[in-house]
């Protein structure tokens, strides 16, 4: 319950100060007898019409404060939102070849940086539906794009470099495969977030051949670099005689094709990084989320139903029960 004129409210003590002032007047008026003794007087009880002789003035009191809360205005809102949201398709196609192990970026190494960073990029959106796209010398779809973002999170979590697919790293397969999730879209913008610590090494669709399709398709590609360039040791998990899992490190040539993946971008309206540490990849996946807004337009109506009118009914009721009284049983005599 809302008033849309609050202001009436100040004539309800003014209307009581003119009520107490218009009562002290009336027993400033009274006339009065001296007698000798009040003892025989204050034996007799007063009737029913003298304790009540007050009542068509306070009905009258009461109506006019009734009329008073209705002149305020009392109104119940009814607001209804309306939103427009224009979402964004995002598929993220990440890199889970042998190279993903090594153990440069926290919290434990490349693949499991870019997981935690995922999952918290998936986390900030609400209306984006997002894919999830994986490739090392071959490349598959682990989700397609969805707003269950449950299922996407507990897909994502399973994600770990496999032997039961071609190793290598097809740059080009993996981009065509985000292609080809996107192209039916009919979202206002259609995004890639490329994810890849190497060179294009393996695969039937060469690099250049699937940045044409996605740039024929009208596709953003943001581009990110994994981990540092150079020597590094590759983490391999040996079994001993005794059934023992074994840690080592056998070393390995870590390279990103730095030119590839700032071409992917430049060509396409989107932008490269170069992510080198678990902070630097998040600070890079805040920087897309705030490049890539979800449009959204609100639309608020309010409709307002006035309810003065059982205030000033009950009023006029008031108001005739006390001209009634006091016009007839409660008629106050001269």
């Amino acid at each position: 319950m809302s008033w849309h004129s609050t202001w009436a409210f100040i004539l309800i003590p003014i209307l009581l100060i003119i009520v107490g002032y218009k009562f002290w007047r009336r027993r400033e008026g009274i006339a009065t007898l001296r007698f000798s003794s009040l003892k025989y007087i204050r034996s007799v009880s007063p009737g029913l019409r003298a304790r009540l002789s007050e009542l068509p003035l306070i009905l009258k009191v009461i109506a006019l404060i009734f009329v008073i809360i209705a002149l305020a205005r009392p109104q119940q809102s009814d607001t209804k939102i309306k939103k427009n949201v224009e979402g964004i398709d995002i598929v993220i196609a990440l890199d889970i070849s042998d190279s993903m192990l090594i153990e440069d970026m926290k919290p434990v190494n490349r693949l499991e940086a870019s997981k935690k960073t995922i999952a918290e990029f998936i986390k900030a959106r609400n209306s984006d539906r997002i894919g999830l796209v994986v490739f090392s010398g071959e490349a598959y779809t682990r989700v397609p794009l969805t707003l269950d973002y449950p299922l996407l999170q507990s897909n994502l979590a399973e994600v770990k470099t496999t032997r039961n697919i071609k190793m290598g790293t097809a740059i080009g397969v993996a981009l065509a495969n985000a292609v080809g999730r996107l192209k039916e879209s009919t979202a206002r913008s259609r995004i890639i977030i490329f994810m890849t610590d190497g060179e294009n090494n393996s695969g039937t669709i060469d690099p250049e051949t699937a940045l044409e399709i996605a740039k024929g398709y009208g596709m953003k590609i943001y581009s990110i670099g994994m981990g540092v360039d150079g020597q590094a040791q590759l983490p391999v998990y040996v079994t001993d005689p005794r059934g023992q899992t074994i840690k080592t490190y056998r070393p390995m040539h870590s390279q990103v094709n730095e030119a590839l993946l700032t071409k992917f971008a430049d060509a396409t309206g989107g932008k490269f990084w170069r992510a080198t540490s678990g902070q630097g990849l998040d600070s890079v996946f805040h920087e897309i989320d705030q490049l890539e807004k979800t449009k959204i337009a609100v639309d608020k109506f309010t409709k307002y139903s006035e309810h003065y009118q059982k205030y000033l009914l009950w009023g006029i009721l008031f108001y005739l029960a006390g001209l009634i009284l006091g016009s007839t049983w409660l008629r106050r005599v001269p």
